[in-house]
């Protein structure tokens, strides 16, 4: 009963490596709904169904177009379809001590059992704690291919770094939301495991926690990720056992045990389980630059990433919100709760808003993919 259930949600249960490519089958229904003018919600294990403007449309699901396609550890890449868990290729990476590198948060289903897909992933553009030392999402696809709402597919890019030429789209893709395209398949860089990992902790104010974060920044150490949750400041080093030492050594601070510094990093923080994040008020995402001090805004704010990312949980006005955000050259979107039927996204200048709309009339001209789910029209 529990599968059926799920089946009826498109959340499809998939045998560990299984490979299926639905290529075919996803090029007719949408050369079918282009024909027909229908919009399609695009749906993995729907993870990340939260995020954006609420979806419309007839539920197109891509969970069952999986497997790993290519992985070649020397190499430092891995191509996989769509709909494979990601789960399943961070167990294929563990093996070879590799790992994603910008630690995409999973926000895994614990009531069905659902766990992110990789497609899921790339398409919402999400990177963890590790995004400004280790790269984010877009940064380390090298290529993808892709079924566009003119039911074609286009491969752009490849699987090493010299092969992105030109204009980049496969990096256009990324954080797209499905707006211009179905991803089909995707290469990714990985890199090694760290040799060792040392999470230390400091009290602290949120302007020392930012001052501290930047003073860190310029120094050369193995910085792998930070965050002020209010009372006190995580720092987190990696690398090789020496250089991990000498630095830890240098900056001070109260060591944490190893697993609840991994407890943190990993399902407090990336999975976003910590207090902070629960309760019936908005979370909003804010970015702006790393040496921006403390926002003057209602509510509680989490600072992480060097400073540069800003978590708020307020019920402050949006317009409130985007103006203070704007007002230091930054932007704020609503990432859980409030209003998905308004606007979720900062809004964007004229010109930029104008290039947007060219690019969805390119790849997708009869506006069946995902309609609105970035911004309204598009």
């Amino acid at each position: 009963m529990v599968a059926r259930d799920r089946r009826a949600v498109c959340l499809h249960l998939v045998v560990a490596r299984l490979s299926n490519d639905l290529t075919r089958e996803l090029r007719d229904r949408v050369r079918g709904a282009a024909e027909a003018g229908t919009p399609l919600r695009l749906q993995g294990n729907g993870t990340k169904s939260f995020l954006g403007r609420a979806s419309v449309g007839e539920t197109l699901c891509l969970s069952a177009h999986t497997g790993i396609l290519s992985y070649q550890p020397k190499e430092l890449v891995i191509t996989a379809r769509a709909g494979t868990p990601l789960r399943e290729i961070e167990d294929a990476l563990a093996e070879q001590g590799q790992m994603l590198p910008f630690e995409p948060p999973h926000f895994a289903d614990a009531a069905t059992g659902s766990d992110a897909t990789i497609g899921g992933t790339i398409a919402c553009g999400l990177s963890g704690p590790a995004r400004p030392y280790a790269g984010a999402a877009r940064d380390l696809v090298l290529g993808i291919r892709v079924l566009t709402g003119r039911a074609e597919e286009l491969r752009f890019g490849g699987e090493v770094m010299k092969n992105v030429a030109g204009y980049d789209l496969a990096r256009v893709m990324t954080g797209a939301f499905g707006t211009l395209g179905i991803l089909l398949d995707i290469s990714i860089k990985v890199l090694p495991v760290s040799a060792t990992t040392r999470t230390l902790t400091y009290d602290s104010s949120a302007a020392e926690a930012i001052e501290r974060m930047n003073r860190l920044a310029a120094a050369p150490l193995p910085v792998s990720a930070t965050c002020f949750d209010g009372e006190r400041l995580w720092i987190r080093l990696s690398g090789n056992q020496g250089g991990v030492a000498a630095a830890a050594e240098r900056i001070g601070g109260e060591r944490v045990d190893a697993s609840l510094a991994n407890r943190f990093w990993a399902d407090q923080l990336r999975e976003q389980r910590h207090p902070f994040f629960t309760g019936e008020q908005p979370v909003w995402r804010l970015s702006v630059p790393q040496t921006t001090p403390p926002l003057s805004l209602l509510g509680d704010q989490l600072i992480e990433w060097g400073g540069a990312q800003r978590w708020l949980r307020s019920p402050a006005d949006a317009a409130i919100i985007r103006c203070e955000a704007g007002a230091v050259g930054g932007h704020a979107a609503l990432f859980r709760g409030g209003d998905r039927q308004s606007d979720v996204f900062h809004p964007l200048p004229t010109a930029l808003l104008a290039l947007h709309r060219r690019l969805k009339r390119a790849f997708d001209p009869q506006g069946i993919l995902n309609p609105g789910r970035l911004y309204r029209g598009l």
